[in-house]
């Protein structure tokens, strides 16, 4: 990386809110009440939430925010779009590698306190916990950055070419998604469908998910080049 890549990351943490405090924030707030609703649930089986996953959907806002409100003042420093989306990427990947490093963290702390005590896992989930904890932070940081490139492409088209098409971008991938689930119903296909679900494991859909976040990101990059401010 130059001196000017390094500038757009020191530009994005500008706003540590953004990128630091609120993903930690909602990852805390997130436990707290997994925590309190295994506590109520009177079973003596471990008990697993789907809490973790709150800062991710919340990278979907950031990779949003990421161009909207950097995005301009980058320009004004005379920054290239080569160097706004690079840095901005590495502000990313910095942000996903320290939450995938908390998930990992809460998750050994759970197997040795038995859940906190009540036997309820926040961040160890078996399924993403089968190629140990190095597989459990690679799935972690590979949504969180899926989430952020998504959020940051949607973002890069409704600058380029409006709300409108963006709306229709956004309903012809529900169409596609519900065409896919109707084919497979149609197939009677979705035991195969969960048993490939299962056979492939976390880490496994992880690296699917690799390309699909290359992909995306090239198209994020190309749709910048031609956006306004």
């Amino acid at each position: 990386m130059n001196g000017r890549v390094l500038n757009v990351v020191r530009l994005q943490f500008v706003n540590r809110q953004t990128y630091l405090w609120v993903p930690l924030i909602i990852l805390t707030g997130s436990l707290l009440i997994s925590i309190l609703i295994f506590a109520m649930i009177p079973i003596g089986t471990p008990k697993y939430g789907g809490g973790s996953q709150a800062p991710l959907w919340y990278f979907l806002a950031v990779g949003i925010q990421a161009l909207t409100l950097s995005f301009p003042f980058s320009q004004a420093m005379s920054l290239t779009r080569r160097e706004f989306y690079l840095g901005t990427l590495v502000a990313a990947a910095i942000t996903g590698v320290l939450l995938s490093t908390v998930f990992v963290l809460l998750g050994l702390l759970e197997q040795a306190t038995n859940g906190y005590g009540v036997n309820g896992f926040f961040a160890y989930l078996p399924y993403l916990w089968e190629a140990g904890p190095l597989g459990a932070w690679f799935v972690f940081f590979v949504t969180t950055m899926f989430f952020f490139v998504t959020g940051f492409w949607f973002a890069t088209i409704y600058k380029r070419w409006s709300t409108t098409v963006l709306t229709v971008l956004m309903i012809g991938l529900g169409l596609i998604l519900v065409g896919l689930a109707f084919l497979v119903t149609r197939l009677e296909a979705w035991p195969e469908v969960w048993t490939w679900l299962v056979t492939t494991g976390g880490v496994g859909l992880a690296l699917w998910a690799v390309p699909l976040i290359a992909l995306m990101a090239l198209g994020s990059f190309l749709t910048l080049r031609r956006t306004t401010v």
